[in-house]
This record gives structure tokens, C-alpha cells and sequence, in this order.
């Protein structure tokens, strides 16, 4: 992959010779490396040349709103499956937790307001309606903990179960009779995979320096941005969000927020323990009495 790399800068950057060229992380969608403390390339494992063009068209559309940075693209390759955008400062967080995370509170709880207030009807074709009803997230997180359930220490193994075994709650109804006919009941524009490894900040400061990897933005139920928070940062800090967050949320969110987080948790725990980097599983584990009682 690194020569491939550096034969995208000279097509791309002709006479931008990479001194450095450095493997910064990888994902199930991605591998992405550091060219010179300068750019980050990221490269599909499976190029999708649609998908690609459409993450390209949603930064430039989320730049201007984002009260975060969002990576500013050089260049893109779509039927390489590349995108190249200018590093931005700060750390993942999966990697390099700050000492205080209710510090991130007030910037996530402003970022994910702007977002969501997007106006659904402004977006076009330029993201996918992510409706997947939460039974069925149920049944497939059933599915990964059957695989994985030797891994959970035993004393903790019925807050999986008794979770997996209860019912989903309901999916989120239409709030207009354009939403019902749309088939986009309460959806906005979201991230749809705010985890901590795509989020930066200095270790240091405490300071939110980038919300990185929009491949799965779509436009979808709000509450699965807040999931991924809830999931990585704890109940206290999802809450502190909330409090700085001005977008509107149904009465029923935060039980939502709660099953997506369990189902995202199991999901990682089987990634981590399967294809995936350890790190995934570990994390998961690190997590996991808090995200299914809190």
C-alpha cells in the first residue's frame, strides 16, 4: 500500500515528494497514513467511488457550519477509494483520552446542534436515509454476543443478556405529515459514527480539535450520534452534551441512545475480537458495566 500511496501524490501533487510516509490507523472501511506530519491519505480497503465522491461533497457541505474542524480535502481519488485532507492537530481519543472528558461536553453538545439543524430538504441526494429499525439492530447484536459471550467476565454477562432479551424500543414516529410521507421520521444529518476514535483532541488542554471519518454520515435518527458518546464517554459527560445541545430531541431519545450505545458496545466487543484491532474488544470490556446501567 505505501507505494500505491506515494504514486497517488505524484499523480495528485506532482512534485510533492513524501519524506515520511506513516500507518496512523486503520479501520474495518479504512487504512490511513501520515504523509509528513502534513496530510493524512486515507485509502477504502474496497474503493467505492460513489461513496467517496459523496463523503468529499459532505465535507465542503459541513465545513461552513461545523463549529469543529472537519478535514479540508487536497485531493480526492474516487475510483481509488483515496481521500487526502490536511491533518488536523489533536490525537483520536480511543488513543489519547483527555484527563477530564465533561470538558468535551459543551463543544459536542454545540457541534452536534449545528449538525442536526441542518435542514433535511437542503441535503438533496447528498447523504443516505439510515432507517434500520432497532429490532432488528437487536437481533444482530443477539447474533455477535453468541459469539463473543465467552469473553464477557461472568459476573457481568446478565447485563448483556437480560438487555438482549428485553424489547427494543419504538423506532421514532414522523413529527409532520412530510415526514410520513418521506419516510424520514425525525431524521438529520448525522455523523452516524461518533465513536472516540474519530474524534481529536489534545491530550493536553482537553480541546477538540476535529471530528475525522464521515464515511457513514446519513441522514438518520439523531439519537445514534449521541449513542457513540454515550457508549465511549459515559452517561455523565452524554449528559452534559445534552445540556449544550439546542436541537430537539423526542421524550423517548435517551432510552434510544441507550439501546444503540448496548448494540454498538456488542458490536464493537465482536469487531475487536474478530477482524478488528484488540483495542476495540479491550474498550468494550473497559465499558461495559457502566454503558448497560447507566
Amino acid at each position: 500500500m505505501p507505494s500505491d500511496v506515494r504514486a497517488l501524490l505524484a499523480r495528485h501533487l506532482p512534485g510533492r515528494e513524501a519524506r515520511s510516509l506513516v500507518p496512523v490507523g486503520q479501520g474495518l472501511d479504512n487504512v490511513a497514513y501520515e504523509i509528513d506530519g502534513e496530510l493524512i491519505v486515507r485509502c477504502a480497503r474496497e474503493p467505492d467511488p460513489e461513496a467517496t465522491r459523496a463523503e468529499v461533497a459532505v465535507l465542503a457541505a459541513v465545513a461552513p457550519i461545523s463549529p469543529l474542524p472537519v478535514p479540508e480535502v487536497v485531493f480526492s481519488d474516487p475510483s481509488a477509494g483515496v481521500i487526502a485532507y490536511r491533518r488536523l492537530p489533536g490525537r483520536p481519543l480511543h488513543r489519547h483520552p483527555v484527563a477530564d472528558p465533561r470538558r468535551l461536553a459543551e463543544p459536542l453538545g454545540a457541534f452536534l446542534g449545528a449538525l442536526h439543524a441542518v435542514p433535511p430538504a437542503s441535503l438533496g441526494e447528498l447523504v443516505p436515509l439510515d432507517r434500520y429499525p432497532l429490532a432488528d439492530l437487536r437481533e444482530e447484536a443477539a447474533q455477535e454476543y453468541e459469539a463473543v459471550a465467552a469473553h464477557v467476565p461472568p459476573e457481568h454477562r446478565r447485563l448483556v443478556e437480560d438487555f438482549l432479551a428485553a424489547d427494543p424500543p419504538a423506532d421514532p414516529l414522523a413529527e409532520s405529515p412530510e415526514e410520513a410521507a418521506a419516510g424520514t421520521a425525525g431524521a438529520r444529518l448525522c455523523h452516524n459514527d461518533l465513536g472516540a476514535e474519530h474524534l481529536l483532541a489534545d491530550p493536553g488542554t482537553g480541546t477538540l480539535t476535529g471530528v475525522i471519518d464521515w464515511t457513514d454520515a446519513a441522514l438518520t435518527d439523531p439519537a445514534r450520534d449521541f449513542a457513540r458518546l454515550y457508549r465511549d464517554l459515559g452517561p455523565e459527560v452524554y449528559e452534559l452534551t445534552l445540556a449544550h445541545y439546542d436541537g430537539r430531541l423526542d421524550d423517548a431519545a435517551t432510552g434510544r441512545v441507550r439501546f444503540l450505545a448496548r448494540c454498538a458496545l456488542v458490536e464493537d466487543l465482536a469487531h475487536g475480537l474478530g477482524p478488528g484491532p484488540r483495542h476495540y474488544a479491550d474498550a468494550a470490556l473497559a465499558h461495559l458495566v457502566r454503558t448497560f446501567t447507566g
